[in-house]
């Protein structure tokens, strides 16, 4: 896993082996940022990374100059890692230990950008509660967008505020926002 642009461009960050994460392909992770560079200042935005792993995502922001960015995973061996891992690098990244869907139920601090990497083997209905809990609590900011990366095999094209999809190999990008309908 490396960082692909930014400040920290080409750093390697090598997870253990033992964390419960599938980290974002590099390709998946570069062809994202450039959909999210035409929208999005990223010097200007807050973050919130949902099932941040190994915080692969969150990374890659600070490295573009993200400075208010939180990640939420319920692993502390992802949060020790995140915490560890941002340390080193010198980047203000906030981490939660939580259940995530805990998490939005309680959360009211709002973003720019969400970003949810859940397991890809988690059942469709709690695919669907994501843009449910985001949506009905007000988690964006006006003009903001929920991102859930998952598996080609999960069709999320009913769920609540969906507005398209991206598919890179077998990983497919989901994006939703207020507008969409």
């Amino acid at each position: 896993m490396r960082i692909i642009s930014g400040l920290y461009k080409s750093r390697k960050i090598i997870p253990p082996k033992k964390l419960p994460v599938r980290p974002t392909t590099d390709m998946a992770k570069e062809s994202l940022f450039n959909i999210i560079n035409n929208s999005y200042y990223f010097d200007e935005v807050t973050v919130l990374d949902l099932f941040a792993g190994t915080g692969n995502i969150s990374y890659e922001f600070a490295s573009r100059g993200t400075e208010n960015i939180t990640c939420v995973d319920r692993d502390f061996g992802c949060i020790k890692f995140i915490n560890q891992t941002a340390e080193s690098f010198d980047m203000s990244i906030k981490t939660i230990k939580s259940d995530v869907f805990k998490f939005l139920e309680k959360t009211s601090a709002k973003n720019d950008i969400i970003f949810a990497d859940p397991p890809y083997d988690l059942e469709i209905e709690l695919f669907y509660k994501i843009p449910e809990l985001v949506f009905s609590n007000n988690l964006l900011h006006t003009g903001g967008v929920l991102i859930i990366e998952h598996s080609k095999h999960s069709d999320l094209t009913r769920a609540l505020h969906y507005r398209n999809s991206k598919s890179y190999g077998g990983s497919v990008f989901s994006f939703f926002n207020e507008n969409a309908s």
